[in-house]
């Protein structure tokens, strides 16, 4: 019913995602030298060879539920619909909306190897609110310009939109979610995605 993210977009992803918890940054300055670590750590772990497929996964699942920020992402790409739905109705989506998202990328970013990526600039909308520009190349690809908006307004960071060739990937499924709900409402959303989790196997948590 609605188009999945594509895996490219999983690996860009994918870089916010390998971190523990740190202190709020105040700066751009420091907000890009968290970018930096994190990636080259990220697509560490991504290159590394001889770790079972479904051990990567696992891994993967894990890295995105502490460090991506599903439910405030969640409830902004349902829009006002939000606002109009029952508790249960919230609870069962963002039930829902987190094991997609988490199945989904844990399944694609199994196989991924080669990335690399280097910081292009960074903005700051707030001293908690930054935009790090970066360009990630691919063996056999054009070279990606990805830009990634991190929160600091508690620790550690949060991912909470990746923008590609200027184009918001949270925008972009908000638009997808709008188009479904438009068409079924609520509930329909819900199923949709009750029926595209029960189409990935489960990793362990």
């Amino acid at each position: 019913m609605f188009r999945r993210i594509g895996a490219l977009l999983a690996i860009l992803m994918f870089t916010f995602f390998l971190t523990p918890g740190i202190a709020t940054a105040a700066s751009p300055e420091e907000a890009a030298k968290f970018v930096d670590s994190l990636g080259q750590r990220a697509f560490q772990m991504l290159n590394q060879q001889g770790m079972p497929l479904e051990q990567k996964e696992a891994q993967v699942r894990a890295l995105l539920a502490e460090n991506f920020d599903l439910k405030l992402i969640g409830r902004y790409v349902v829009g006002q619909s939000w606002r109009t739905m029952g508790e249960e109705q919230q609870e069962t989506y963002l039930t829902l909306f987190e094991e997609y998202v988490l199945r989904t990328y844990s399944k694609r970013l199994g196989g991924y190897s080669g990335q690399q990526f280097q910081i292009a600039g960074v903005k700051s909308a707030s001293p908690e609110d930054h935009v790090v520009n970066t360009t990630i190349t691919r063996p056999g690809a054009p070279p990606v310009e990805a830009s990634w908006r991190v929160q600091a307004k508690s620790s550690p960071y949060k991912i909470v939109d990746v923008m590609v060739a200027g184009v918001s990937m949270v925008v972009t499924q908000r638009s997808e979610f709008g188009a479904v709900i438009q068409r079924q409402g609520v509930d329909g959303l819900i199923e949709t995605l009750r029926m595209q989790v029960s189409k990935i196997p489960a990793q362990a948590k």
